[in-house]
């Protein structure tokens, strides 16, 4: 029998967005790994996970996420975090891994799923969809991701502020991931693209420090960084017209 690492995205933070297919892949695997900082502190995921598995069916595995110079701490910690879901699931026949969001977008999972593939000969690799930060901004705050025919443009604004920039001057929608830290030159980019009014960000979603703002209200000072920005384009009136 194979072995099935199943990444389970859990949404944004609210334990009320997870699916049922979610909450079922969670309460079938045989353990559900949660990715920490090496800090310890409870990351999103795990207390989303809290609310439907037992603690003691849940196991911590350490990831170097808040690393962004040392490349070589960074690659130690996921060879390490490798070998402890691979050894897991040698030991037990399903391992899910609890992702915030969608494991198919921006994940931890994905380069965990290629290190573990590598030392586990024959593992299954299945993913179980989540709802985004965007998709859970857009509820919260009013906004219309996309109309008609316009695109959706996803940055991470960890790929530099001028990236983003040039999303802006683009059509569609843009939504910028993780900018809580260069929030200035992200202001600045919008009121230079003409976009700051429309746009609104939100951090903690469906927490209780939850925050949900208009974009104009950003004075430069940062914010946290799992900030998510929405920036719709100008859009003109008429009922049914981009259908």
């Amino acid at each position: 029998m194979s072995s099935r690492l199943i990444g389970v995205g859990v949404g944004p933070g609210d334990p009320e967005l997870v699916t049922v297919k979610g909450v079922d892949a969670l309460r079938a695997a045989d353990v559900v790994v949660v990715p920490v900082m090496d800090t310890g502190e409870r990351g999103r995921a795990e207390a989303t996970v809290l609310h439907y598995v037992p603690a003691e069916k849940v196991v911590r595995v350490v990831f170097a996420l808040n690393e962004r110079t040392d490349r070589k701490r960074r690659e130690a910690a996921w060879d390490a975090a490798g070998e402890r879901v691979a050894g897991l699931l040698r030991g037990r026949g399903t391992v899910a891994f609890a992702t915030i969001g969608d494991p198919n977008v921006y994940s931890t999972f994905t380069y965990l799923a290629h290190t573990v593939g590598e030392l586990v000969p024959g593992l299954v690799v299945e993913t179980v969809p989540g709802i985004t930060a965007m998709q859970d901004l857009a509820a919260r705050s009013g906004a219309v991701l996309t109309e008609g025919t316009e695109p959706l443009t996803l940055v991470p604004v960890t790929a530099g502020a001028a990236v983003l920039k040039e999303a802006l001057a683009g059509p569609g929608t843009v939504v910028a991931y993780k900018f809580g830290r260069q929030a200035g030159e992200v202001a600045e980019a919008l009121r230079e693209t003409g976009r700051l009014d429309d746009a609104v960000w939100g951090s903690a979603l469906g927490l209780p420090e939850e925050s949900v703002r208009s974009a104009a209200e950003m004075d430069g000072s940062p914010l946290p960084y799992l900030s998510t920005l929405i920036a719709p384009p100008r859009r003109a009136g008429g009922r049914g017209g981009k259908l």
